[in-house]
């Protein structure tokens, strides 16, 4: 019995070619569309002479396509945006080193060519061909994975986490890996933890104001929350001027409970605004032992009386002594090493606003871990009370 002839559509035939062009490969396309490549490549030649008018349908006559320059860009158009789509899928991946990209590759060659992967990618296709022909002994195939986590959780917490804190949080996420071996294999990969800066004091203690003593003397653990509130102002420069960061810290959890970000250093826009946040955030205990420095902020009459309203103690540090109010100062460290010295240009009031409330919200009081709560987050320790 003779075969049947198969009749294809006008969408088909070009579908069919403009498939080819992506893939830069008529045999490929023709099997996996099952038609012969001789058929696929007289339709790209009537695609290429008529364009749109290549299949017009029966009885029907082509339109003939003079520009062909046109139709050359059109068709490097089409490869850029294929470009596109494979760098925004692969270009997550590219911090995990190079066989997290092979793994892609391959994963993919059936929507996408193995070339243009490659080229997108960075990679050479002869060095995916070798290992994909000869794969990684289970050693090797051990360290693979050791440096894909490592590198992923190194890059996800920002470049904020040292050895220690990436090996606990590979052991957590169900990661058998020791401290040594992070930072064996992190020198191995010149993997950096962002370096500590130095930054400038704002605090005015020259004042005839009243100065409290200083309550706290350092005893900086609590055992339940609203216990003892720690506070502290910093600058923050951004394009033309500065803006002011207020944060209040519970010491029992080391969450942050209130903070405001504000242009000017008043007592109204500096330590009232954070405290209305703290006290809608958690509620006060009577005999809540509230520590600071002895900036003005904290000495005048408006807030200290606040915190008469709401039976507090005011605790400060002595003049000159920034560790008397380590912790918040510790925050502040971080937040500039972390977050503020990462930036190459100041930004706008806006993008830092935006840039404090991910810190904050986000990251510090949500996923990153405190060595003072044994390595766990706020969340995680809170859980387990």
């Amino acid at each position: 019995m003779p075969e049947i002839q198969r009749r294809h559509t006008a969408d088909f035939k070009k579908n069919a070619v403009l498939l080819s062009y992506q893939r830069k490969n008529v045999f490929e396309t023709a099997t996996e569309l099952e038609i012969t490549p001789k058929l696929l490549s007289k339709w790209r030649g009537i695609y290429r002479k008529y364009k749109e008018g290549s299949f017009p349908g029966g009885g029907k006559k082509r339109i003939y396509y003079e520009d062909s320059e046109i139709f050359e860009s059109e068709k490097r158009l089409a490869e850029s945006k294929l470009k596109l789509v494979i760098l925004r899928e692969g270009i997550k991946l590219k911090a995990l080193g190079k066989q997290a990209l092979y793994n892609f590759i391959y994963q993919n060659k059936k929507r996408y060519p193995i070339g243009i992967m490659c080229e997108v990618l960075g990679v050479s296709s002869s060095m995916y061909n070798l290992k994909i022909q000869y794969p990684l002994s289970k050693r090797e195939m051990q360290v693979s994975l050791f440096k894909d986590a490592i590198t992923s959780v190194f890059y996800e917490f920002k470049q904020y986490h040292g050895c220690v804190l990436i090996a606990r949080e590979l052991c957590k996420r169900g990661v058998d890996i020791s401290e040594d071996q992070v930072t064996f294999f992190m020198k191995q990969l010149g993997l950096k933890r962002k370096v500590k800066k130095k930054y400038k004091v704002t605090t005015d203690s020259k004042h005839k104001l009243f100065i409290s003593p200083n309550i706290l003397n350092r005893q900086f653990t609590t055992d339940k929350p609203s216990k003892v509130w720690v506070s502290d102002i910093t600058y923050l420069q951004i394009e033309r001027r500065f803006l002011y960061l207020t944060v209040i810290i519970d010491l029992f959890d080391r969450k942050i409970v209130g903070w405001n970000l504000s242009s000017m250093l008043s007592t109204n826009t500096t330590i009232i605004p954070a405290w209305n946040m703290a006290i809608s955030n958690r509620k006060v205990l009577d005999g809540l032992v509230f520590h600071s420095d002895r900036g003005t902020q904290y000495a005048n009459k408006l807030f200290t009386s606040t915190l008469n309203k709401y039976r507090c103690i005011q605790s400060m540090s002595r003049k000159g002594n920034s560790i008397d109010n380590a912790v918040s100062e510790s925050f502040f460290n971080s937040l500039k090493r972390e977050l503020i010295y990462s930036q190459k240009t100041l930004l706008p009031p806006k993008e830092m606003r935006e840039e404090i409330f991910d810190y904050i919200e986000n990251w510090y009081n949500k996923k990153r871990r405190h060595s003072a709560l044994k390595y766990k987050t706020i969340e995680e320790f809170n859980a387990e009370i």
